[in-house]
């Protein structure tokens, strides 16, 4: 794709005898939000993992806006503009809750610091529904919140491509409702977003398409209400008796 926000080309990853991604390629256009799905162990977060730099892939080539990111260590990549959820919450435990967010401004793609750095920091802790508890202990934070903040932090670097790791899981349905309207809001404002997810109405609600993995291939592309109703891709959930 001509211009894309990300390329992927022949993405591989193994691990010794592994092979977790297996030559996936795809594109993302600018502003897009695609879904990546597929049964556990498709190979889903591994690619996550290959886009932001917390791993190295074995071969291919990933790229950002043409730049060139296959291999960058994560700081690097963070800094041209890539941020990410994470399917197991990563927060900074020993900080509080604005500070956690700071720290996504200044080490992020904008690189905010002092007050503006805090203004933001402010403004995205009432978005995701944490306004008042800026010095909250994110230690003492429950799992959904610290979910919360940690979107929080990644949009705080402005970034230019958002991963979001099964950011909806764990949620009851009144936060999922507010979780599906505030991803929905980031769409609106022209952010470029990729989602792993199992929670289907987000999907189809959410999703100008999806990329089905399945055994670390990619087995489907394009819009989802297609995609979903392949047979290959209802196989690869349900098994062969039952697709």
């Amino acid at each position: 794709m001509s211009g894309a926000a990300l390329s992927v080309a022949g993405a591989r990853k193994a691990f010794g005898g592994l092979i977790a991604v297996n030559d996936v390629s795809f594109d993302i256009g600018q502003g897009e939000l695609v879904g990546l799905i597929g049964p556990n162990g498709s190979g889903k977060t591994t690619m996550l993992n290959l886009i932001s730099g917390a791993l190295r892939p074995s071969a291919g080539r990933i790229s950002l806006a043409g730049i060139d990111i296959s291999g960058k260590p994560a700081h690097a990549i963070a800094r041209l503009g890539v941020a990410r959820t994470f399917q197991l919450v990563r927060v900074l435990p020993s900080m509080s809750a604005i500070d956690n967010v700071i720290a996504g401004a200044a080490f992020g793609h904008m690189r905010l610091w002092g007050s503006e750095a805090r203004q933001m920091a402010e403004a995205l802790l009432e978005r995701v529904g944490l306004g008042g508890r800026a010095a909250a202990p994110t230690a003492s934070m429950t799992y959904i919140d610290q979910k919360r903040l940690e979107l929080a932090r990644a949009l705080a670097g402005e970034p230019r491509l958002l991963l979001l790791d099964e950011w909806l899981a764990g949620l009851n349905p009144s936060e999922l409702r507010l979780g599906i309207d505030l991803v929905r809001d980031l769409r609106a404002e022209g952010r470029t977003i990729v989602m792993v997810e199992h929670v289907m109405d987000a999907i189809r609600s959410l999703c100008d398409r999806c990329i089905v993995m399945s055994s670390g291939a990619k087995i489907a592309d394009g819009a989802v209400a297609e995609v979903l109703s392949r047979r290959e891709v209802v196989s690869a959930y349900l098994g062969d008796d039952d697709a």
